[in-house]
């Protein structure tokens, strides 16, 4: 059985997809840190945090995304351009918010 984790970004991912997006990598990791999702919105490289939760009762997913997240995903960014060497003229960082309970998703963009 996947882990909650997981379930969220397999659903987050095909969601994604959906709305358009051409995912690039998932699950990329350095030695800073990983990134669930990287993907191109139209011409537009984004790095997407997905947070999923089974209810509300300790926060929205998208709360879980607090500043030392948001650096984190920053700095493991700034490793993805440099070894992939995208030259990306436009990228920004997207978090998608998962209730696992009824299987909502919500894409915030421009999030951080």
């Amino acid at each position: 059985m996947k882990s909650l984790g997981k379930n969220g970004e397999e659903l987050a991912a095909t969601y994604l997809v959906g709305q358009g997006y051409v995912i690039l990598a998932r699950n990329w990791c350095c030695q800073s840190g990983e990134l669930d999702i990287v993907a191109k919105d139209g011409d537009t490289l984004v790095f997407i945090e997905v947070k999923t939760r089974r209810s509300a009762l300790c926060g929205s997913p998208a709360e879980a995304v607090d500043e030392k997240k948001q650096q984190r995903v920053r700095l493991v960014a700034r490793h993805y351009l440099y070894e992939n060497r995208t030259g990306a003229a436009k990228y920004r960082f997207d978090v998608v918010a998962v209730n696992a309970a009824d299987k909502t998703i919500k894409i915030i963009k421009n999030a951080f």
